[in-house]
């Protein structure tokens, strides 16, 4: 965690933005969220627990710079909340299996579509840089 944080604090410094400790309040929760895609309003009641003093504004402009930047994706998995997941430098996101019933997301971390970003690559002429996949069904529990 420590290195991406020193990443982030630095891209951060870089663009002009403090550090503040809402900020970094905020960046340590998401870092520390183990994967989990947090809305706005969940990052908000986890942070007021450890900086009582910031308000859900504060959470949405910080989220909103982390986007700008290129730190987190939003993710939409139509459950009429924006959710939020660090970027993990990789060469594309990886897929998200969403339970229809529970709300689980999890995370399929294999591309799957290698050869047919090729074959659509070729057949249109079109240079793909990044692709994202939600399969929505019921998970295990819910079956």
């Amino acid at each position: 965690m420590y290195k991406e944080f020193d990443n982030i604090i630095e891209l951060l410094k870089e663009k002009g933005f403090k550090l503040t400790p809402q900020r970094r309040c905020v960046l340590t929760t998401i870092l520390n969220s183990d994967g989990k895609h947090l809305s706005a309003e969940e990052i908000y009641d986890l942070v007021k627990k450890f900086c009582p003093e910031i308000g859900l504004a504060t959470v949405y402009r910080t989220m909103q710079v982390l986007d700008d930047l290129g730190l987190v994706y939003k993710h939409n998995f139509d459950d009429g909340r924006v959710r939020y997941e660090i970027t993990q430098n990789e060469d594309h996101q990886h897929h998200h299996l969403v339970c229809k019933k529970c709300g689980k997301v999890i995370e399929v971390e294999e591309d799957l579509l290698e050869k047919l970003e090729t074959q659509v690559e070729n057949k249109y002429s079109f240079s793909i840089t990044d692709h994202n996949v939600k399969f929505f069904g019921y998970c295990c529990l819910c079956k």
